[in-house]
């Protein structure tokens, strides 16, 4: 067995058999963190996969000075995990705006429900990138606090502080709104 820093001198320079060794002494690790952020079996053989091809292409980047190989590695797998679990949002998100298209709402939609929509997306559009981000994982992605901080990279802690801010001033515009819609319904309400 190879030293690390030998098989990273072997693997910068092109050996393939060092990048053989490099799957045979880290593979797996790299599919059980991948298996871990996905939670499914095959799509973490597929992370671990391309895991390797991208370190096999990216093997001048290797610092050893930075850290192991088994880290490097790592990073690269942490990467193309939360690269699947937002491709995989994406196509739930798209799949779920299809299907909300295509059935018939059980019943209609009534202004009210029009203009809350309105201004839920309103307000998500004036909140800072992060809070916005983490509340649409939430909501329309369905996504743990875990799951987001794998996605966006932030700390737990700060996935739950930023959707604890985020909804408070969902709130707190909703209050305000509601009640500015709420007097000025009231009049052609009555009229009707």
């Amino acid at each position: 067995m190879s030293s690390d820093d030998e098989l990273a001198e072997r693997l910068r320079a092109g050996d393939e058999n060092a990048l053989r060794a490099a799957y045979d002494q880290h593979g797996a690790s790299v599919l059980y963190l991948a298996q871990r952020m996905l939670g499914n079996r095959a799509d973490a053989e597929d992370v671990t996969q391309v895991t390797f091809v991208a370190a096999w292409a990216g093997r001048d980047t290797f610092d050893p000075g930075r850290g192991t190989i088994l880290s490097w590695l790592l990073g690269i797998a942490r990467r193309k995990a939360v690269d699947r679990l937002r491709s995989a949002a994406r196509d739930d998100r798209v799949t779920e705006t299809v299907r909300t298209q295509l059935t018939e709402p059980d019943t209609p939609e009534t202004p009210e429900r029009i203009v809350d929509r309105i201004v839920v997306a309103d307000e998500l559009g004036r909140l800072p990138a992060d809070q916005r981000k983490t509340l649409e994982l939430a909501f329309f992605d369905d996504l743990t606090h875990p799951q987001i901080a794998a996605v966006t990279g932030l700390p737990v802690g700060t996935v739950k502080s930023h959707i604890r801010r985020g909804m408070a001033n969902l709130r707190r515009r909703w209050e305000v709104d509601g009640a500015a819609f709420g007097s000025r319904s009231a009049g052609p309400s009555r009229a009707l």
